[in-house]
Order: C-alpha cells, then sequence, then structure tokens
C-alpha cells in the first residue's frame, strides 16, 4: 500500500494550501523516473554548498605558514584558535549562527597542531645537529619512497654522472654529535644521495644503480655517510645524506612489507610486459598507469612540460576516474541512470557500487604506493566516485573540500607542494567552471562531447596557468589542443595498461598483448606531445614568480571576457583563431618577416647554447653542416628550428666535452643525419660513449677526422687543419690541454668568407697550428671562432697572426669561469676585430658575400 505524497498531483510539486511541501523522499523520486536504478531529479540540484570550502582554505594556509614557526607560536596558535571557538559558542544562546566560524577555528587549531608535529620531526634528535656539522654516520634508513635517478646534466665541461635520489626516514644513528659514539633510535626524514659511479640505467652495462634502483618502500638499510644540511630551507627533509657506494650494492636489514611487495611485483610485471614496445610507448605506458617515469627520456619530458601534458605522466586523480568509469560508466551520464559501466549491468545498487569503488581506491593507493601523492590522487578521484555515483553536482565541492582538509591534516607538508594545489585547482575547475561553460557551448550548438571536453580543457587550464607559469617561467599555447587531442588516447591507454598489470602475474603473454594494444595510444600522446613542442610558437616566456601569475591571471580573466563577446560574432572568432594558429605556427616567410630572423642569405650561425659552442654552416635550403651541440639538446634543437633546417649531412663534434656534445640528441630529434665526425682521442670515455650510443640508436656512421681531409656540401667547402695524425704532446692525460687539443679545427669557406673554427685548442696546440703547414692558409681570415669560450688561455700571436675582421665568442650568461676573459676581447678588438658574443647577443648570424659582412643577432 503506497501513500500520497503530499502536491504529487501538481506538477510544480506544490500542496493546494501553497506552502511548499517536504522535498520527497529520494526512494520515491527514483521510483518515479521509471528507471531500475534511479534517476537524479533535476530539483536535486541546487546552489553550490560553500560552507566547507572556508574550514578547507583556512586549514590549508595554517598549515603552509606554521610548519616551520618555532613551537611557541605553534601553541600560541592552537590555543588561541579554541579560546576564539569556545568564546563564539558560549557567548550567546544562539550559538549556531556562530558555528561555521568557530568550525573554521577549530580546523585552524587542528591543523597548526598537525603541522607543528611534523615541521617538529625536522629539528628534534640528533639527525640535524650532526647535519650542520657535516658529520659522518652510520644510520639504519627505512625506504619511504621509489628510489629515481637523477637526469643528465652538464657541469662545466663535464657530464655530471647521475645519482640515486632516495626519500627515506633515520632509524637509529650512531656517530652523530651529541651522541657520545653511542646508537640513538629516532625518527627523521632525509633524503639519500647514493653516488654510484658513472653511467646510465639505459646503457648496455646496467650500473651499480640498478641494485639501488629496485629496492621498495619500507625496506631498511644501513649506510654510512656524510650528512649535510638541506638546500633550501622549507622542504620535508632533515638533512641529506650522501652515501658513496661505488658498485657495492645497499645492505639491507630488513625486507619491505607484504603489501609493497605485492605492488612491487606487479610494476615489475607491467615493466616486463612493456620491455618490447617501441621506445616511446616503452616509456610512456608505465607512467600512465602508475606514475613510473624512469624510461621517460629528457627529450621526450621537455615536450609533454611544452605541451601542458606533464599531469599524464603522474599518478593523479583521472587514472582513478578512469578505472571507475568502467565500474560506473562515463562521467557524462552521471546524472542518469542508463549508465553504460559495468555496475548497472550486473545490478549492483548505487551503495554496493561505492563500497566497491572504495576497495579500487585501496587497491589503487596499493599498487601506486601509498606517499601523498597517490593519496592526494585517491582523494580526488573519490571526487569522481561520488559524482558518478549520485549524480549531483551539489555535493562535489564539499566532498573536494573535505578531501583537502583531511589531507592537510594527514600530511601538512601537502600544503606547500605545487602538485597539491594543481591537482586542487583542476579538480575545482571541473567542478565549477567547466559545467558553465559546457552549458554555454551546447547552448551555441556545440555537440555535447565536444562542449564537455572543451570546457573541461579549458577550465583546467585557466585555473591552472598561473601556477605553471610560476614553475617553469614559461605559458603554453598549445595546451588546451594537445590535451583535447592526447584526451582520446588516455583513457583506452589506462585501461588497457592496468589490464596489463593486473594480468602479468598470472598470464605474461595476455599482458604483452594487452600492453601491446595499450602502447598504440600511449604513442599517439607522445607524437602529440612532440609535434606540439615542436612548433615554433608552442609557447613563450613569462615571468616565472608570483607577481608574473598574479599577471597572467589578469590577462585570462580579460581574455575570457572578450572571448564572451567573441561568441556573439563567428566572423570575429574565426580571425581569431587564425591569428593564434599563425602565432603557434609561424610560417617561415612570415616570422622572417615579422622577427627578422635568421636574415636572408645567412651563411653561418653561432647558436646561443649558453656555457658551450653550437654552430651551424649553411648548406643549402633546409640543410646546414652542425659543428658541436652544446650542453642542451633543447636550445640547440630550438636554434635549428628557427633557421629551418630539416637536413644535416654532417655533424662535426671537436672534441667529447660535454659542453660540446651534450646537446647531441636535440640535432638529431626530427632531421636526417648523414654522418658524424669527431677527433681521435675520445676523451673523456664516458661522453665517447655517449656519442657512439647515440649514433648507433639512430644508426648514424661515425667516423673520425683527418688532417688534410676536404669535404664540400652544396655551396660550403672545408678542410680539417688539426690535429696532427700522432697526438701532440698536450693531449698527454694531465697536461694543459688534455682533450682540448685534440679539438678537430676546421677552415671554412662559404660565398667568398674563410672561416676558422678553433674549436677549444689551448695556447700549446694554437702554437703548433702556427708553425704547421696549413698556417699560411690562416692568415687574415674573415671569420673566428673564438678557442675555449673567449677564455684567457690564448696564444696572442697566433690570433694577430690569423688578424680575424670578426671574432665570434660563444659563452654562457653570467658563467663563473669569467668568460670571455676581458684580456682576449680586448686583444681582438686592438688589431681591428668586431667582437660578438652570445652571452649579449643572443644567436649570431653572418650573412654576406666575400669582404662585405653582415651580422645580426636574435
Amino acid at each position: 500500500m503506497s501513500r500520497h505524497l503530499p502536491g504529487a498531483d501538481r506538477p510544480d510539486g506544490l500542496a493546494g494550501s501553497g506552502r511548499p511541501p517536504a522535498r520527497p523522499p529520494r526512494a520515491a523520486v527514483h521510483a518515479a523516473s521509471g528507471h531500475r536504478l534511479g534517476a537524479a531529479h533535476p530539483r536535486q540540484e541546487g546552489p553550490a554548498d560553500l560552507r566547507l570550502v572556508p574550514p578547507a582554505l583556512a586549514a590549508w594556509a595554517t598549515a603552509a605558514v606554521t610548519l616551520d614557526v618555532p613551537a611557541g607560536w605553534a601553541v600560541g596558535v592552537v590555543t588561541g584558535a579554541l579560546l576564539l571557538a569556545g568564546a563564539l559558542l558560549s557567548a550567546s544562546p544562539r550559538g549556531r549562527s556562530r558555528a561555521p566560524v568557530a568550525a573554521l577555528l577549530l580546523c585552524v587549531a587542528a591543523s597548526a597542531a598537525s603541522a607543528a608535529l611534523h615541521g617538529a620531526d625536522l629539528r628534534r634528535g640528533p639527525v640535524p645537529a650532526a647535519a650542520r656539522h657535516y658529520a659522518t654516520v652510520t644510520a639504519e634508513v627505512e625506504v619511504t619512497g621509489d628510489p629515481r635517478l637523477t637526469r643528465p646534466r652538464v657541469r662545466g665541461d663535464r657530464a655530471v654522472p647521475p645519482t640515486v635520489l632516495i626519500e627515506a626516514e633515520v632509524r637509529r644513528v650512531s656517530g652523530a654529535a651529541g651522541a657520545a659514539g653511542a646508537t640513538v633510535t629516532t625518527r627523521t626524514p632525509v633524503l639519500v644521495l647514493v653516488d654510484v659511479g658513472g653511467g646510465d640505467e639505459r646503457s648496455a652495462t646496467r650500473p651499480a644503480s640498478a641494485r639501488w634502483l629496485t629496492l621498495l618502500p619500507t625496506t631498511r638499510l644501513r649506510v654510512t655517510a656524510r650528512l649535510s644540511p638541506p638546500r633550501e630551507r622549507g622542504d620535508r627533509i632533515a638533512a641529506v645524506l650522501r652515501v658513496r657506494a661505488g658498485r657495492r650494492p645497499p645492505e639491507v636489514l630488513a625486507e619491505p612489507s607484504a603489501a609493497q611487495r605485492l605492488a612491487g611485483r606487479l610494476r615489475e610485471g607491467l615493466r616486463e610486459a612493456t620491455e618490447d614496445l617501441p621506445t616511446d610507448a616503452r616509456a610512456l605506458l608505465p607512467g600512465l598507469v602508475v606514475g613510473d617515469t624512469s624510461r621517460v627520456t629528457p627529450e621526450l619530458e621537455e615536450a609533454f612540460k611544452e605541451t601542458d601534458l606533464t599531469h599524464t605522466l603522474a599518478v593523479s586523480g583521472a587514472n582513478f576516474t578512469i578505472v571507475l568509469a568502467l565500474l560506473l560508466g562515463p562521467p557524462g551520464l552521471a546524472q542518469r541512470s542508463e549508465r553504460r559501466g559495468l555496475a548497472p549491468r550486473l545490478g549492483l545498487p548505487l551503495r554496493t557500487t561505492a563500497l566497491l569503488g572504495g576497495l579500487l581506491a585501496s587497491a589503487f593507493v596499493v599498487v601506486c604506493r601509498p606517499d601523498p601523492s597517490v593519496l592526494r590522487a585517491a582523494a580526488c578521484g573519490s571526487v569522481a566516485l561520488l559524482a558518478l555515483a549520485t549524480g549531483r553536482r551539489r555535493s562535489l565541492l564539499p566532498a573536494l573540500a573535505t578531501a583537502v582538509l583531511l589531507l592537510v591534516l594527514y600530511d601538512p607538508w601537502l600544503a606547500r607542494s605545487y602538485g597539491f594545489l594543481l591537482s586542487v585547482l583542476a579538480t575545482g575547475a571541473l567542478l565549477t567552471l567547466a559545467p558553465r561553460w559546457s552549458a554555454a557551448l551546447r547552448r551555441r550548438r556545440v555537440p555535447p562531447r565536444l562542449a564537455e571536453a572543451l570546457a573541461a580543457a579549458g577550465a583546467a587550464q585557466a585555473l591552472c596557468a598561473p601556477v605553471v607559469a610560476v614553475l617553469s617561467a614559461r605559458v603554453s599555447l598549445v595546451g588546451v589542443p594537445c590535451n583535447l587531442l592526447a584526451e582520446f588516447a588516455v583513457a583506452p591507454a589506462t585501461v588497457l595498461g592496468f589490464a596489463a598489470l593486473a594480468t602479468a602475474p598470472a598470464a605474461m603473454p595476455l599482458a604483452k598483448s594487452l600492453a601491446w594494444c595499450g602502447g598504440w595510444p600511449a604513442e599517439w600522446i607522445a607524437e602529440i606531445a612532440r609535434t606540439g613542442a615542436a612548433l615554433p610558437g608552442a609557447g613563450v616566456d613569462w615571468p616565472g614568480s608570483w607577481a608574473g601569475a598574479a599577471l597572467l591571471a589578469l590577462v585570462t580573466v580579460g581574455v575570457l571576457l572578450a572571448g564572451r563577446r567573441l561568441l556573439r560574432h563567428p566572423w570575429w572568432c574565426g580571425a581569431c583563431a587564425l591569428l593564434l594558429i599563425l602565432v603557434v605556427v609561424q610560417p617561415p616567410p612570415l616570422a622572417r618577416l615579422i622577427k627578422g630572423w635568421p636574415p636572408p642569405g645567412w651563411r653561418m650561425v653561432m647558436c646561443d647554447v649558453g656555457q658551450g659552442d653550437a654552430l651551424v654552416l649553411a648548406a643549402g635550403e633546409g640543410t646546414g653542416v652542425v659543428v658541436d651541440t652544446g650542453p642542451d639538446p633543447t636550445l640547440v634543437d630550438h636554434c635549428l628550428r628557427a633557421l629551418g633546417i630539416t637536413r644535416v649531412p654532417l655533424v662535426l663534434l671537436t672534441h667529447f666535452h660535454a659542453d660540446h656534445v651534450a646537446g647531441l640528441p636535440g640535432v638529431l630529434r626530427g632531421r636526417t643525419v648523414g654522418a658524424i665526425e669527431t677527433t681521435a682521442l675520445e676523451e673523456p670515455a664516458e661522453q665517447a660513449e655517449f656519442v657512439r650510443r647515440q649514433a648507433r640508436a639512430r644508426r648514424i656512421p661515425v667516423r673520425h677526422a683527418a688532417t688534410g681531409e676536404q669535404r664540400r656540401s652544396g655551396p660550403l667547402s672545408w678542410q680539417v687543419v688539426w690535429p696532427p695524425p700522432s697526438p701532440p704532446a698536450s693531449t698527454a692525460p694531465g697536461t694543459e690541454g688534455g682533450p682540448n687539443d685534440a679539438s678537430v679545427t676546421l677552415l671554412v669557406r662559404t660565398a667568398g668568407m674563410r672561416v676558422l673554427l678553433l674549436g677549444d685548442l689551448e695556447p700549446p696546440a694554437q702554437r703548433e697550428l702556427a708553425s704547421s703547414p696549413a698556417a699560411a692558409a690562416l692568415k687574415d681570415v674573415d671569420v673566428l671562432k673564438v678557442a675555449h669560450h673567449g677564455s684567457a688561455h690564448q696564444d696572442f700571436a697566433f690570433l694577430r697572426r690569423i688578424a680575424p675582421r670578426l671574432a665570434l665568442i660563444s659563452c654562457g650568461e653570467d658563467n663563473t669561469y669569467g668568460h670571455p676573459a676581458p684580456g682576449t676581447v680586448a686583444a681582438l678588438r686592438a688589431q681591428g676585430a668586431t667582437v660578438l658574443r652570445t652571452d649579449r647577443s643572443g644567436s649570431v648570424a653572418v650573412a654576406g658575400r666575400g669582404r662585405e659582412l653582415r651580422v645580426a643577432g636574435d
């Protein structure tokens, strides 16, 4: 027998007396919907519930401020907040009206207390004091995060060997200051830096770092290390432990927990399943699924940064949401019962479905490791779970605020995490701006699915761009379209990747098949990132400060306001879209017309690659011979793209110092390369091996330059004038010159000009070159590439002999070596030479013919 609901016979739900009745029970509304699982009634939607937002923001701000304040200040904040909250609740019988303020104060007190306790971990115990004295200690540490390898980088002319970074906690320590030789039990967060010697985890030899990189969280180690304070104040570590392990494996005291061993087996199974995939898919699929980016190359990582796709490589709420969509259906159907997921097809009610989603969340945390970023992802993914389960947007903001509040109380260091801030901003954008923008686009006859995708990408970009600008000092102009294009591939790649992860322990052939299928969309995402990053106008430099972020926020608001007006005028929208395309693509004729770079008829360009050398010699339309590649692949790649170079018949590396060869991947990126030519002295050995490894990967022949060799490419010809067949004495190990004096030196002829490229020759080799058979041809050259970045180590008699009209110096701005030396610059100018340097002029182009030289800087 059913009961009659008041006002049920009226379409507006009001009783005949005119008084609004109580809202019907949800069950009745679901029953009235005619669907087996019910549907969200339109009247269930209402104004956003913002009551939990102020307490969450107050707790967030309090944690960020009080993490490193003295204990007395923290106690004062807690006490003051509690007293004020009590006074507000007891001051008036109608204290309910003051309850929101009291709740906010209680959240402030709880956040201050939690932050003070976490901050105290960095100051108590013997480890911080020992770090201030750079003491050497023996410590038992427990691994708390995944070990990772630092990216290759160049310091001066040397490549810095990779270091294994391990987040850990010191549990026992001996030898610390104040411990009097005793072993002290403590619990102090630290960062362990393991120096394992040279090598690269991608090389064929698999260095000693491999054993350290396979350590799982909760593993106990014993290490002997030198302590030092953290580099920046405000870090969540009390000290840095530098371990000089060499090739010694880690000394394990206790194995990881069962949960971590299970997670480790699953992750290793996914790595094995993706082992045979193409390079990009092999690198990206583990990153999309569990955030394992150990195979992602620096070049691919840079492409993802340029296109604002980095979030796809980090474990985020999106990963969790995609898995939940299999259970509950796509988010676009969250307000209707006809969901397409497994749950409604199996007849599961919403509560059981939500419980199953919670179990999935727990498994997600275990597999992806319960560190703060994964917990943040699970919490933000739970917001999507609530949306899919109830279809009530009104519940989402309180859920997000609750997640923020609980996570900040659990781990106050998240309050200072840029990743946490970006995650919350992106989720907030999807809950607040995206639905309104999607509705506005649908009103203008944009297809619903496209409107939802455009609104989501645009809203997330609008709120997150100012923070991204602080981190990268750059604003991407291709972020929204690249995210839109990648969105179609993220879901299938993630789902297939999770399927491979789950099946790998039991059926590796099946897991490899699933991974192969998931590799296709993963490669699509990589191709989008590479293509977007390769566009000349992919991004613009922006002030990397909070003032710059505020400026970008104002610009964004202005663009949005103007965009609302433009939507009423389709022709203006089309014109603005065309203008944006031209800015991003920058067709070469238009770019030359606007920027004047490169100048017409350029013959050679010294690229601005920082503290290093990279030079391009024109050898035809879109063709150039590259001499040295600088220390940074990105910088030399940008230089070649600006010049329109797509074909490189020869890359000549004068010697193997890192500031001349480390940028080689940037030259090889997306270009046809005929050969690589080098000096015969393969020192430093690790950099020579790096060059050969890059060449082998792309099947490019490598040969040694020979003195007297003469070659031609189009209008360009050159002669090798150094080093001699037998290495000069100055190249012996331990001598002044070393590899510098083995630099390949070229005399280039182009358009009637003579150009002398000296590499990094030191004075001994310069003197020998001045007395060599080739010396006569070097007199009165037109252009000189000054040796060794214009250092003071020059043979000035040799400089007077060659008497260049134009001297080019490649050096980094504010470099610590004092390059170029004032004496060298003065000596060149005293001979009547014009001196141009990349640290002041940027890239320098030389054009003209014969004795008529023209120079231009970018």
